[in-house]
């Protein structure tokens, strides 16, 4: 039986999530991370130690270890106090590995061996960028730290953002998506996690190229400044002007209905339409498979308490695995 070459682009709790689920089936993974996370202990170990951003990788790496869960939780530990106050274990185990290997990558490959991954994770780039962020009245906001903390962005909106200085992607990301037979893209902020990575040049034409099928989960949740009234038909038409084509094979989307609490308290948030929906029901050039995705769970690796509306792993691990049926044979 064929093992199928799986490859994922993203970053952050998106990627944790969908990672986590697709580990447990029979498939090669290939995980593209972004590279443009410099807040938090991320953004602290990039300017004192002149590393570049580990906080994302260390994510995927937890979520395709195979080691015990004491060495995962060990890696997603967060210091409360002293000097370290803030900082991940994880993010500093890399950091080091980086200074040992001279190189980011060099750094990722001796971690996935440690912690006995099953796949690869590969950083979409291995340079030092920063993100600029472009506002709608033209003003330019410097890191990707302040997409979730500048109010202007949330009154004023984003025009596109681009990372300085341009770089050419890790190639050995181009290469898994040329041999990949499906590409998933997020879920994931979409700023944050998802665009930065078609930013690194070369990722949008090994899109067009590739032979594999293209999967978009399309996010629960929308933004405000960033993704105000995004649909699903809103997010497909924006990345496939990332790609440059029209490569979408085939979206899932969430069906359950979602707790009104948790609806009330983002609408408080984020505004009207924070919950991502359909806008028409005709007939479109890819596929929509619509299934229950949302995650119950009160705890996890990531996160104390369920307060946000996620993604649930097994739920769309096995949705993934049922249109990888239907569109690779």
């Amino acid at each position: 039986m064929k093992k199928y070459n799986i490859v994922t682009i993203g970053g952050g709790t998106g990627s944790f999530t969908l990672l986590s689920g697709l580990k447990k089936y029979p498939v090669n993974i290939s995980a593209i991370v972004s590279m443009a996370d410099d807040g938090g202990s991320t953004g602290r170990l990039r300017d004192e130690l002149g590393v570049l951003p580990p906080g994302d990788v260390r994510q995927c790496l937890v979520a395709l270890s195979e080691e015990s869960k004491t060495l995962r939780e060990l890696m997603s530990y967060r210091f409360e106090n002293g000097g370290l106050e803030g900082h991940s274990f994880g993010n500093i185990f890399l950091s080091a590995l980086e200074k040992m290997e001279k190189s980011f990558s060099g750094g990722v490959k001796e971690a996935a061996k440690i912690l006995r991954i099953k796949g690869e994770v590969i950083p979409v780039i291995d340079g030092n960028v920063r993100m600029h962020i472009k506002l709608n009245n033209d003003k330019i906001i410097v890191g990707e730290n302040n997409l979730d903390k500048n109010e202007e962005i949330r009154k004023i909106g984003i025009k596109e953002i681009f990372l300085q200085p341009s770089v050419f992607a890790n190639k050995e990301a181009i290469k898994k998506i040329k041999e990949a037979d499906l590409v998933i893209i997020g879920p994931g902020d979409y700023f944050g996690s998802i665009v930065p990575n078609f930013l690194a040049r070369g990722i949008p034409k090994s899109l067009r190229e590739t032979k594999a099928k293209i999967i978009y989960v399309c996010n629960l949740t929308n933004k405000k400044g960033q993704t105000d009234n995004f649909s699903l038909e809103k997010y497909v038409e924006e990345i496939n002007k990332l790609i440059k084509k029209e490569r979408i094979d085939a979206v899932i989307f969430n069906n359950k209905k979602i707790n009104a609490s948790l609806i009330k308290r983002y609408e408080k948030r984020e505004g009207k339409n924070s919950v991502v929906k359909i806008e028409n029901k005709k007939v479109k050039n890819y596929k929509i498979l619509q299934v229950d995705l949302v995650n119950g769970a009160k705890k996890g690796l990531l996160c104390k308490e369920q307060s946000f509306i996620r993604h649930d792993s097994v739920k769309l691990a096995r949705a993934i695995m049922e249109l990888q049926s239907f569109l690779c044979n």
